[in-house]
């Protein structure tokens, strides 16, 4: 039998760190991305899960997940930054007003140009989302995933008409190739990480993901008067997070935010260790069952903005990933049931366990997770590996 493995680091630079004067982010930009969000045929605001039976079992006050696994129907909140970045980078290459754009406004002047090819490295829920994307606005995908990725995740991709491969490399070297093939053959890559030259879509895909960011906190409104005073966000390179952080940031008082990776993949909990607070790349092999943060290299101007406000970093193992999958699938009382991924379940997983395991209560106090803690958590995807899925369920592999 394995055991929990949890590291936690606080994060010294926030102290020393003015926020980055993002203007991106603000509220004028998230209005105008959530309208154009809600002018797809899709769109429905995903629910806000109150678990209210497990509040109590765990000593907290309010625990709820703002759930993406029915997302646009394809179950991932990652369509968000697809959808408004090639929104964008057609809107500008077709001559359409920002104030003008609109699903139907793409949607009919596509009907006038030849089809674009979009590509993207992604481990399955991003390459998801661009080719889902692409179908509906009359384009082409080409998408390349990491060695490991499943067969069903390739599938799902493909079955949207685009074409999908699964390289020899892990995520961050397949990024790499993508950049290089996308250069070569004049496609337009969609990445939510960026660098020297690339820019824009990076920011485009971090800032569509404020729509679930914002719903999440007019629906916590509506329930309560009282906002959250944490939340534990999982991060890959990083462009959730730093969205997460870059909308509360402005919250008066602002919740403590706690960033959660897996501990074979800690890009960003390394960056917090390193002297001199720039961002570190890890390599290898990054193998995870936490698929989706399988990444090795952060998103740079996601770090910037994390780096200034989150509270804390942790690192943790896939039996922690295993359990949050069990408890949201088998709910107390009233508690709903919620079907995720391994990477949508990791941050209640280590909520539950930070509060129930006696040998973390040291972490526990340095959190402030007490009997007044209000924690909002976000299950990013539904199950994208059914075969993983039934084993945690039902034959208990990666068990505590």
């Amino acid at each position: 039998m394995d055991a929990i493995h949890i590291e936690y680091l606080p994060n010294t630079l926030a102290n020393n760190e003015s926020m980055p004067d993002i203007p991106e982010m603000g509220i004028h930009q998230a209005k105008k991305i959530g309208l154009f969000h809600q002018s797809w045929p899709e769109y429905h605001s995903t629910p806000l899960r109150t678990l209210d039976a497990l509040s109590s079992y765990l000593g907290v006050s309010a625990i709820r997940v703002k759930d993406e696994s029915q997302r646009f129907g394809i179950g991932a909140f990652k369509v968000l930054g697809s959808t408004w970045a090639m929104g964008r980078y057609l809107a500008s290459a077709w001559g359409i007003g920002l104030d003008n754009l609109t699903f139907e406004s793409l949607y009919e002047e596509a009907k006038f140009h030849e089809a674009i090819t979009f590509t993207a490295a992604s481990d399955g829920n991003h390459g998801l989302g661009v080719a889902w994307t692409a179908a509906q606005l009359g384009q082409r995908a080409v998408i390349y995933l990491p060695k490991g990725t499943i067969e069903a995740r390739v599938d799902r991709i493909r079955r949207l008409g685009a074409m999908a491969e699964v390289t020899r490399m892990n995520y961050d070297d397949t990024v790499r190739q993508v950049a290089q093939l996308s250069g070569e053959r004049g496609w337009v890559m969609v990445q939510d990480t960026s660098w020297d030259g690339y820019y824009d879509i990076p920011l485009w895909v971090m800032q569509g993901y404020l729509t679930m960011v914002r719903e999440a906190e007019h629906q916590w409104n509506l329930i309560s008067e009282k906002p959250p005073t944490h939340i534990i966000v999982q991060a890959g390179v990083g462009s959730l997070a730093g969205a997460v952080v870059g909308w509360f940031a402005a919250s008066n008082p602002t919740p403590a935010i706690i960033i959660a990776e897996p501990i074979a993949a800690p890009a960003l909990y390394r960056s917090a260790a390193a002297p001199d607070g720039r961002p570190v790349k890890i390599s290898g092999n990054l193998d995870t069952i936490m698929a989706g943060l399988a990444c090795g290299e952060p998103n740079p101007e996601a770090w910037k903005i994390i780096r200034a406000r989150a509270h804390g970093f942790v690192a943790c193992n896939d039996l922690i990933a295993a359990r949050g999958t069990r408890i949201l699938s088998n709910p107390l009382g009233e508690d709903p049931e919620i079907a995720t991924g391994e990477s949508g379940s990791m941050p209640l997983g280590l909520l539950a366990t930070v509060l129930d395991q006696p040998k973390y209560a040291d972490l526990r106090d340095m959190l402030g997770l007490g009997p007044d803690a209000r924690i909002l958590l976000f299950n990013t995807e539904g199950v994208t590996d059914p075969d993983l899925h039934r084993k945690l369920l039902w034959d208990g592999k990666y068990c505590i």
